[in-house]
């Protein structure tokens, strides 16, 4: 993925070859999935569409045209960056797609089908920015992502939408505000292999209610984790201690709604979830410590903590069923003082200090499951 056109320089690399040093090439999301293949972490496998094709795309039609609106684009009214969202995206969807880029995305395609052992994969599209994964500014969730998506035609249309959702207009409020100049925005696309979720949610290695380091949040729902990441549902939640792993309190909430595939239509749905696992938990606790041990573990190796996503491949047996989606530096408490759950400022910080010394008192907390 070198130069910026579209011609024979290889446009797609597997997760596995893509490290942190790549960023530029295969935006942040990427970048960090093939640190964690690297380091030996359990991620589904997948293939990047690099920066180069978005700035080959750009360059071989749309893109003296996207500088002019995106020049026109000012002011912080609503509508009208809503409006010019629209032209941005439409522009981008409907431009022709270079036969190079083309090929090369269907030819990555294959072989991952081939890895996987099937004709037709089952992919997720995912944005991979090159201002996402930062640790001063969480651009999550800014861009999109696209599920069970069959075939090379398929493959193609999401990967344009994927671009175009650079400029969704919560994106570009987003850049402004955090003053990332709009020509820096570039984007990859991550396709990765499908995930059929049991369960799914985030995760964060320090709790994001307060900013104490010494804990692990995880919060889980029933199917994809979308319904948790966009709040859709209140998930079951779990609070952990980071140092002893010891599972300090499960809440088990009413899940009422959750995205399965339906076998009709062969597509992701969002379902209602059926009156006997609404309150059900969603992990057994095994699954609870694991994703845990995991969780510790991916932010021994980043070094900050971690904002994680996490799916249970219902087809797979523990622990080979438990999968990461995605790992990001937590931003919420990054420049903040943390304000830990403890008697004295600054004693969960000392505790952990101490358990890492061996010197740490027994936890003597009762988790909610058994």
């Amino acid at each position: 993925m070198r130069g910026a056109t579209a011609g024979a320089a290889q446009l797609t690399r597997s997760f596995a070859a893509c490290r942190l040093g790549d960023i530029a090439l295969v935006g942040g999301k990427v970048a960090r999935l093939g640190e964690l293949i690297h380091a030996g972490f359990p991620v589904p496998p997948g293939f990047v569409l690099g920066t180069d094709a978005y700035a080959g795309f750009l360059g071989s039609g749309p893109g003296a045209q996207l500088a002019r609106m995106l020049a026109a684009t000012t002011g912080d009214d609503p509508a009208a960056l809503a409006a010019a969202s629209r032209r941005i995206r439409d522009l981008i969807e409907t431009s022709p797609v270079a036969d190079a880029i083309a090929e090369q995305l269907a030819l990555g395609y294959r072989r991952l089908a081939q890895a996987m052992g099937v004709d037709l994969a089952c992919v997720a599209v995912r944005s991979s920015a090159t201002s996402e994964c930062l640790a001063t500014h969480s651009f999550a969730g800014q861009q999109e992502t696209w599920l069970w998506v069959k075939g090379t035609d398929a493959l193609l249309a999401r990967t344009r939408q994927c671009w175009s959702s650079l400029f969704t207009a919560q994106a570009m409020a987003y850049r402004r505000s955090a003053g990332f100049p709009p020509e820096r925005a570039l984007i990859a696309v991550g396709v990765q292999a499908m995930v059929d979720a049991r369960a799914a949610g985030v995760l964060f290695t320090l709790n994001p209610g307060n900013g104490d380091p010494s804990k692990i949040v995880i919060e889980a729902g029933w199917g994809f984790g979308e319904s948790v990441v966009a709040g859709e549902v209140d998930p079951d939640r779990y609070l952990v201690d980071k140092v002893t792993l010891h599972l300090i309190s499960a809440t088990i909430a009413d899940k009422v709604c959750e995205y399965q595939v339906d076998g009709e239509l062969d597509a992701v749905r969002k379902m209602a979830v059926p009156a006997g696992r609404r309150t059900a938990p969603c992990l057994s606790a095994r699954e609870v410590m694991a994703l845990a041990a995991l969780a510790k573990r991916v932010e021994r190796h980043f070094g900050v903590p971690q904002d994680i996503e996490w799916a249970i491949d219902r087809h797979a047996a523990f622990p080979g069923n438990i999968v990461l989606l995605q790992s990001r530096p937590e931003t919420t408490w990054n420049t903040r003082q943390p304000r830990p759950d403890t008697a004295r400022p600054g004693a969960a910080v000392n505790y952990v200090m101490r358990a890492l010394k061996g010197s740490a008192p027994a936890n003597n907390a009762k988790g909610a499951m058994q």
